[in-house]
């Protein structure tokens, strides 16, 4: 059974694009700018033509075109007014709405061009930056509304870790490793999210230290012994959700107890669960940080 989201509400639209269902609702009456469809039921929908459309007329009205000159375009005008508009000015923010369409549609090909697209003018670091880590933010609010269903959200996080893997690789290629450091990167039980952590360790790479990369759900029993086989160990994990927010303190206590007491490690950690922690009581080897630039400017 095919059950990928193909028709969306206009509380869907509003959560997509950013635009407020009052305000669709009036350019839809009053300027004819959308046609929603009807279940047999009678019941409102939109299409994904409907949902492209109105990035399209977001993007030119946030570039100072006003609905009612938008409204006189013939349907194929506006897309290529908004490709004219997005190579001379503000293009991460039309590539934030061409990486949502490519989700949508499960469109490899729309995702690939508009990253090689982005790629001639920034670097991987600004795009991960500035459009990826918003992008994934977003993303994760829109699968908790319903507005996208999990399926939409691996296709665009799979996509996205290749250009990671990618450029770790090459970085890789080009380390010499020329610090005694090793940063071990983990991920605790249970927790999956690793995006942010893959790219960490390619920035953590790409400033010459030697890395070892474990990814997710590693038992904290696990880490000490890589103890045996370094002395300058610095241990970096990301909690997205895991630890939970009972359990984290504890989580703490233990990696002091178990590995940070016995070495001359430290740990670094990063993440939301962080909320919950009085960040100002914790072992002195045991460093919060508030975001992956703050991480790699301590590098």
């Amino acid at each position: 059974m095919n059950n990928l989201k193909n028709k969306f509400s206009i509380k869907d639209l509003e959560n997509l694009t950013g635009i407020k269902a009052h305000t669709i609702r009036i350019w839809e009456k009053r300027y004819n700018l959308l046609s929603p469809k009807r279940t047999e039921t009678n019941i409102r929908y939109y299409d994904l033509a409907s949902f492209q459309k109105l990035l399209n007329v977001s993007y030119l009205n946030n570039n100072g075109y006003k609905i009612s000159k938008i409204a006189k375009l013939a349907p194929k005008e506006i897309p290529v007014l908004v490709r004219d508009i997005a190579l001379q000015s503000n293009i991460e923010s039309h590539a934030v709405n061409s990486f949502k369409l490519a989700m949508l549609n499960f469109d490899q090909a729309l995702f690939y061009n508009t990253y090689e697209t982005l790629l001639k003018d920034i670097s991987f670091e600004d795009i991960f930056y500035d459009i990826f880590i918003p992008l994934l933010t977003e993303i994760g609010l829109l699968w908790q509304t319903h507005t996208i269903t999990p399926a939409h959200e691996h296709f665009l996080t799979t996509l996205i870790r290749q250009k990671i893997l990618i450029n770790t690789e090459f970085a890789q290629a080009e380390n010499t490793a020329n610090s005694k450091k090793t940063f071990v990167l983990y991920l605790p039980d249970n927790e999956i999210h690793e995006l942010g952590l893959m790219f960490l360790n390619y920035q953590i790479v790409s400033h010459n230290y030697h890395c070892i990369f474990l990814g997710q759900s590693v038992p904290q029993e696990s880490l000490a012994d890589i103890l045996h086989y370094y002395e300058d160990l610095i241990f970096v994990s990301y909690f997205t959700i895991k630890p939970l927010k009972e359990d984290i303190e504890k989580y703490f206590k233990d990696f002091d107890k178990n590995i940070l007491q016995k070495s001359n490690a430290e740990f670094w950690v990063l993440g939301k669960m962080l909320e919950y922690v009085d960040l100002e009581n914790l072992p002195k080897k045991i460093k919060s940080f508030t975001s992956i630039k703050a991480v790699v400017d301590t590098l």
